[in-house]
C-alpha cells in the first residue's frame, strides 16, 4: 500500500552550530552605516532567492534561520530582514515551533498569478515604452546584444542573470517606484517556475523561445512602440502559461513540494 505523508519539519534551532558571517566594515558616520546594513540586507535577499528559484531550497522544505545564515554567510540581522521580506512575498512560510517552509509550487495558484502578472506587466511595459530616455535605451541596446551574442553558450542560471537586468532597466524605464513592490515576488514566482521548466521538462531543454521572447520586449521598449512592447508581453505571458502545461502532465508532485513524501508499506 502506498501512502503520502508529511515529511517531519527538523527544530527550528541546532545547538553549536558553525556558521560563517558576513561583518560589515566600520562605518566611518552614520550615513554610511545605515547603508552597510542596507547593503547586506539587499545582499542577502538576492542570495536566498536566488537559492528559491534554482530550488536548492527545495519547494516546501523545512529549515532553521540557522541554515540560512550557514547557505549564506550572512549574520543574523540581514537574514531575519530577508526572511521577512520573502515572507511578505510569500516565498517563505513561517512556522511556529517548527522554523521556516519554503513555499511549495502550487501550479493552480500560481497559473491564477499569471494572469495578475499579465495585466501589471501591459501597464508596466507601455509606460517604459513611452518614458524610456537616452540612458535606458542604451542599456537596452547593450543588453540585448550581449544576450544575442551570448545566446548559444547561455545556460539557464546565465540567463536568470539576464532576466534580473532586464525587470530592473524595464522598471526604471517606467519611473514608478510603487511596480517594484508589486512585481518583485510576481518575478520571483516565475523565475523559479521557468527555472523547474527548463531543468526538469524534457521539451524545456532548449530555452531560444524564452530568449527570444524577452528579446522582443525589450526591442520595443526601445524603440518606443508601446502598442509592440503589450503584444511582445502577452507573447512571454503566453509562453509562460505553455509551461504550466507541460509541468502539470510531467512532473512529479514530490518536486513541486517536498513535504509530501511517498511511504511504501
Amino acid at each position: 500500500m502506498v501512502r503520502r505523508t508529511k515529511a517531519r519539519p527538523p527544530a527550528a534551532h541546532r545547538k553549536n552550530s558553525r556558521r560563517k558571517r558576513v561583518v560589515a566594515p566600520q562605518p566611518s558616520g552614520p550615513t554610511q552605516g545605515v547603508r552597510s546594513r542596507l547593503n547586506l540586507f539587499e545582499l542577502a535577499y538576492e542570495r536566498i532567492e536566488d537559492l528559491i528559484v534554482r530550488c536548492e531550497l527545495k519547494p516546501g522544505g523545512f529549515l532553521a534561520m540557522q541554515d540560512l545564515q550557514e547557505m549564506t554567510g550572512f549574520g543574523r540581522t540581514p537574514v531575519h530582514q530577508a526572511i521577512s521580506r520573502l515572507a511578505a512575498d510569500t516565498l517563505i512560510v513561517v512556522r511556529p515551533r517548527y522554523g521556516l517552509q519554503i513555499a511549495p509550487i502550487d501550479l493552480a495558484r500560481e497559473r491564477v498569478l499569471l494572469q495578475l502578472r499579465r495585466d501589471i506587466e501591459r501597464f508596466v511595459v507601455r509606460l517604459a515604452a513611452e518614458r524610456s530616455g537616452p540612458s535606458h535605451r542604451n542599456q537596452i541596446v547593450h543588453l540585448t546584444r550581449a544576450l544575442r551574442d551570448q545566446r548559444e553558450e547561455m545556460t539557464i542560471g546565465d540567463f536568470n542573470i539576464f532576466d534580473r537586468r532586464i525587470d530592473r532597466i524595464i522598471l526604471n524605464a517606467a519611473g514608478e517606484s510603487f511596480l517594484e513592490q508589486t512585481l518583485r515576488p510576481l518575478h520571483t514566482i516565475f523565475r523559479r517556475i521557468g527555472w523547474v521548466y527548463h531543468t526538469r521538462i524534457a521539451s524545456g531543454a532548449n530555452f531560444d523561445r524564452t530568449i527570444d521572447c524577452h528579446l522582443a520586449v525589450l526591442d520595443a521598449i526601445g524603440s518606443r512602440r508601446p502598442d509592440a512592447a503589450v503584444s511582445a508581453s502577452d507573447a512571454l505571458t503566453d509562453f509562460v502559461d505553455h509551461m504550466f502545461d507541460a509541468m502539470e502532465q510531467e512532473l512529479d508532485p514530490e518536486l513541486l513540494d517536498s513535504s509530501q513524501s511517498v511511504v511504501i508499506a
